[in-house]
């Protein structure tokens, strides 16, 4: 037998969370690696597949990857696989990996997954810092910017977050962030509270747990105010209406954390672990996305693999009352109708959106779509036969879904599918504004470059694609994610530059939203993803 020992730095456990390796014996017949090989395909893995595959790789978004399927398939079979990606929205990692690399991870999902430890929430406090002390936060800005104006702007493979001047187009900063940073949230207006200084403080969640506080007044070497760590793998994270708490949830292990907004200190876990809607225990049961509920004092925690919301009342922490809404699998993104009533969330794997009534706290509907929805942070607008609607495109396949989501003015409308969209190729993120007439759809999950480094366009009345606009020839570069500016005039998209994640060659394109031309090219940024406007999140502007 062959002993491999490995230690488990890729789930951020180097920072002394755990002592010692662990040993995992294979037989000389079975798949292996050597020890720098398996430790680099473990953090390949964590990296790239993880986040649809799981850590422990019984799949959600992605298939299960467990030795007994992997095995059957085979090391040249996975190879291919791994590089040309799938029809089904799995992205090509060729441009990536070399092909040792992909050989490697091949081979390592033959083997068996190694199983991370838990984390306390002692733990969790032994990582929050104050970089500056609320007793020293400005009472105004520390600068004349327009800041409602600004971008946060994830820098993804840097393990940055950028801040951009919505005005000018400078980057303003560069701040440290998490590895991976997925979410970017800030403070919101509420209409149950009042915050003040609303849109100010921005909260970031890296897919190793750590999680930032960034203040917009701030010049831009005080930025970074607080920072803490709640998982070894997480998504997302939001903030309570009243400014008070923090909450972020775990992909690993499997739980939300409530924190102090001031601090960061980490007040109290809840595990997520539990039955799933087929009554099967699941045990990584991920936190895949985090809201605040703009009419109620409550957080919206979607439970991915249980397929199940909870809505989470924060006006008593120490006696927390959670509604256990139950839906379908695998819960993913998610966004409010223009109300703020119902919240709409992708069940990619039962392809179907998923509709809350945060009021009653109960099931709404349950909308079927197509193969793997997924709207990110969504998009709402008015149609002139369904008048409000929502929309979201799919990682399975090029089409945009657009249903009804106003069931008091439009009820023989309300949660039925108004129309369809074909796309050239499967998406990740729609977007539009209450000014534009278009609506905004990227294909980032067509592994042909042409498609995958082009977004498309179409028209709110006509229903029909206007543009089809080719952000970046570049290769080895994506384009994805759009968003507005404060006014609706300006549409970002960002290039993503897959091929070298560690150069900053990544850009922000900016088009005039009524004329569809490019007006300007941000240069600088490594790997931008999301990102946010100040103005436009405060606001709910979708």
């Amino acid at each position: 037998m062959k002993k491999i020992k490995y230690g488990l730095s890729v789930l951020g456990l180097a920072v002394g969370m755990a002592t010692g390796g662990v040993s995992m014996s294979v037989t000389a017949a079975e798949p292996t690696l050597s020890e720098e090989d398996f430790k680099k395909a473990e953090l390949h893995y964590f990296q790239r597949c993880a986040g649809c595959h799981g850590v422990t790789r019984k799949g959600a978004t992605g298939k299960n990857l467990e030795p007994e399927n992997m095995l059957k398939k085979g090391q040249k079979r996975l190879e291919k696989i791994i590089t040309l990606g799938t029809e089904g929205g799995m992205n090509n990692f060729d441009e990536l990996f070399t092909k040792q690399e992909i050989a490697n991870l091949a081979t390592f999902i033959q083997m068996e997954p190694p199983v991370p430890p838990e984390m306390t929430l002692s733990q969790m406090r032994e990582h929050t810092k104050e970089y500056v002390a609320p007793k020293d936060y400005p009472t105004k800005p520390k600068h004349d910017r327009n800041w409602q104006n600004f971008f946060v702007v994830i820098e993804r493979d840097a393990g940055k977050a950028a801040i951009v001047d919505g005005d000018t187009k400078e980057i303003i900063a560069h701040i440290n962030t998490g590895y991976a940073v997925h979410v970017i949230k800030g403070t919101e207006h509420h209409k149950k509270d009042h915050v003040k200084d609303v849109g100010r403080f921005w909260y970031t969640i890296g897919r190793d747990g750590k999680v930032n506080k960034i203040d917009l007044w701030q010049t831009p070497d005080k930025m970074l105010v607080a920072e803490t760590k709640m998982a070894y793998d997480a998504r997302d994270i939001a903030v309570s209406g009243d400014g008070k708490y923090v909450i972020a949830g775990g992909y690993w292990p499997s739980h939300f954390v409530i924190m102090d907004a001031v601090t960061l200190n980490p007040l109290k876990v809840v595990s997520t672990r539990g039955y799933n809607t087929k009554g099967d225990y699941v045990n990584e049961a991920r936190v895949a996305a985090i809201y605040t509920t703009p009419n109620e004092s409550t957080f919206m925690v979607a439970v991915k693999e249980l397929g199940q919301m909870w809505q989470v009342d924060y006006t008593d922490i120490d006696n927390l009352r959670i509604d256990h809404i139950d839906s379908s699998e695998f819960l993913h993104d998610g966004f409010f109708d223009p109300s703020g009533r119902y919240f709409q969330i992708a069940a990619n794997a039962s392809n179907k959106m998923v509709v809350v009534d945060t009021k009653t706290r109960k099931l709404e509907s349950m909308i079927d779509v197509d193969s793997l929805p997924h709207p990110g942070p969504g998009a709402n607008w008015v149609d002139k036969e369904c008048g409000p609607v929502g929309g979201t495109t799919h990682l399975g396949t090029g089409l945009v879904s657009v249903w009804g989501n106003d069931p008091i003015g439009h009820p023989d409308k309300a949660w039925k599918l108004c129309y369809e969209v074909e796309t050239d190729g499967p998406g990740a993120f729609i977007r539009t504004h209450e000014t534009s007439q278009y609506v905004w759809a990227d294909q980032l999950k067509h592994p042909e470059p042409e498609i995958q480094q082009s977004v498309q366009v179409f028209d709110k009345n006509t229903h029909e694609i206007v543009k089809t606009i080719r952000v970046t020839e570049e290769p080895g570069k994506a384009a994805l994610h759009m968003e507005f500016n404060d006014d609706g005039s300006e549409v970002w998209v960002s290039v993503w530059n897959r091929k070298d994640a560690k150069n900053p060659s990544g850009e922000i394109v900016v088009y005039d939203a009524k004329t569809l031309k490019e007006k300007h090219r941000i240069k600088g940024l490594t790997t931008p993803t999301g990102k946010f406007n100040v103005y436009n999140r405060i606001h709910h502007k979708t």
